[in-house]
């Protein structure tokens, strides 16, 4: 009999067919029993602490697995599909999760009796399809310019996180600040809330202080003690060069011959500025920003007339200085223009916030940038605020592009399950079986809102398929107590997209993973 063939190498670890596949759920599952318990508005907070000592308190599905440091390639692979919905629609991202770990659970039982993967993966995608058509079926449209109605709307976001205490507060920062970013001219949108909304966190005030600035804020003091830090109407000039002479790029040697040579160098150095302050000084600013530095003597020439600067400004927070105030940033001060000056902006004012100085260019005429400041007690709260404040920022967003929206409280979930069942009794032979799964894993959804708040699950959930197979869609639970309402009623409603990314993603990322028949690891144990 012919030895063994050895062609891996020994410290590789590999695991081949079903063990593989076994492997893959049960590490798929794992992931989604984290962030179990953070569904809902009855969630459970994570607290993590990251290498560096800092602590992470949150209940944000993407912000917890964004922390943990994993080591098996399928509940990496997981952990990727909260980061993909988060990035494409910003919430759902507990969800997402949660229900790729369960259809992964309810198809395992199939692999185990041997049916190929690929007729399972046939299944899930016929599934996925017909799944989409009934979460279409159950939406609605909305009216985008209805206040009340997106606040509410809003709100079915903020409502399972941290802030829900705030939660009309932040709805309402949210929605005026996606509002201000918004340009629309008539054939296309565009909000980009990344570059445009920035979000200033100062420790200290309450909660109740939050606000969206009309404008930019800006974390800096004039440059000058004597310069002014209060003009209404300012002019301004925003600029990308430094406001000190010219050195040379290398080392350069002067030989100098008589004495007065030297006098005569430091004197050219002061007319280069000098120069360049007057350039400036040419199209009457108020206030110059640049990015770069002023020399001791600019500051002195711009203080001699009239004027306040500021610098060392970040490139983003110039740009939205840019956006808010008309004015062009320019980069060579030769070239300044009347058009290049900024003069849309209202006030200017320089106040003191607990012991920092901060720089507001408020009151600004259609800004379409803005600053949303966050008081709050601690930093790790602000942390969470902010997270929870760019989901809703980015429900806002989802809205105002397509706006549809699904019931919320697992009624989508739970409709998508009951339609799926129906038709499952139609689909002939072994295919039946997986695509049933899928009908059952939508269920997980409103099972574990039922389960985070306390409630019996078993009976709950019999009744709420009752009610969906006599055609109530809009049926759901209720996260606070655990009963079945009327979503019309109880008012949670979701953007469309986010349903349907959730479910496109996980019934993709299982299939994926059910693909999936050999793993080879070659890490080394470390010894």
């Amino acid at each position: 009999m012919q030895a063994p063939v050895v062609f891996l190498n020994t410290t590789t670890h590999r695991q081949t067919g079903r063990e593989a596949q076994i492997q893959n759920i049960t590490a798929a599952k794992a992931v989604a029993d984290i962030v179990r318990t953070c569904l809902g508005p009855k969630a459970m907070l994570k607290m993590l602490l990251d290498p560096m000592g800092g602590i992470t308190l949150t209940n944000d599905g993407h912000a917890i697995l964004r922390e943990i440091d994993v080591s098996h390639p399928a509940a990496k692979s997981m952990i990727e599909l909260s980061r993909t919905q988060d990035e494409e629609v910003g919430d759902g991202t507990t969800s997402v999760i949660i229900l790729a770990g369960e259809i992964l659970a309810q198809t395992f039982p199939y692999i185990e009796k041997n049916i190929h993967p690929v007729v399972i993966i046939q299944a899930l995608k016929q599934a996925l399809a017909d799944a989409l058509e009934i979460i279409e079926k159950v939406s609605i449209p909305v009216d985008v310019n209805n206040e009340d109605a997106m606040i509410q709307l809003i709100a079915a976001s903020i409502g399972t996180k941290y802030s829900a205490k705030w939660s009309h507060k932040m709805c309402e920062l949210a929605l005026q600040a996606v509002k201000t970013v918004l340009i629309d001219d008539g054939n296309h949108k565009e909000i980009d809330i990344k570059r445009y909304v920035r979000v200033e966190k100062i420790p200290g005030g309450e909660i109740e202080d939050c606000t969206v600035l009309d404008g930019v804020l800006l974390n800096k003091d004039v440059v000058h003690p004597k310069m002014k830090r209060y003009i209404e109407n300012p002019r301004i000039v925003l600029l990308d060069c430094p406001l000190e002479y010219k050195k040379a790029e290398s080392q350069e040697n002067f030989e100098i011959t008589k004495d007065t040579d030297w006098n005569r160098l430091l004197q050219i150095e002061e007319e280069q500025v000098k120069v360049m302050c007057e350039q400036i000084l040419a199209v009457k600013p108020d206030l110059v920003i640049t990015e770069k530095g002023v020399s001791d003597l600019a500051q002195h020439y711009l203080l001699k007339g009239g004027c306040t600067a500021l610098r060392r400004v970040k490139k983003s927070d110039d740009n939205r200085i840019a956006k808010a105030t008309g004015a062009t940033i320019v980069n060579r001060v030769e070239d300044l223009k009347e058009s290049d000056v900024g003069t849309r902006c209202g006030l200017f004012e320089v106040k003191l916030i607990g012991d920092e100085y901060f720089t507001f260019l408020c009151k600004c005429k259609n800004p379409q940038a803005c600053t949303v400041i966050l008081r709050g007690p601690s930093k790790d709260i602000l942390n969470e605020i902010d997270r929870n404040l760019q989901d809703a920022m980015a429900v806002t967003r989802n809205v105002l592009f397509s706006p549809r929206l699904s019931p919320g409280g697992g009624a989508t979930e739970m409709a998508v399950s009951v339609g799926l069942t129906e038709r499952a009794k139609k689909i002939e032979g072994v295919q039946q079986w997986p695509y049933q799964a899928v009908a059952d894993a939508f269920e997980v959804i409103p099972r574990t809102l039922v389960q985070n708040c306390g409630g019996n699950p078993i009976r709950v959930l019999s009744q709420l398929r009752a009610n969906h197979a006599n055609g109530q869609h809009t049926y759901g639970i209720n996260g606070e107590t655990g009963r079945i309402v009327d979503m019309k009623e109880y008012g949670i409603w979701e953007p469309e997209v986010i349903k349907q990314q959730s479910a496109k993603t996980a019934i993709e990322s299982a299939s994926m993973l059910l693909r999936v028949d050999d793993i080879v690891s070659g890490v080394r144990k470390q010894h």
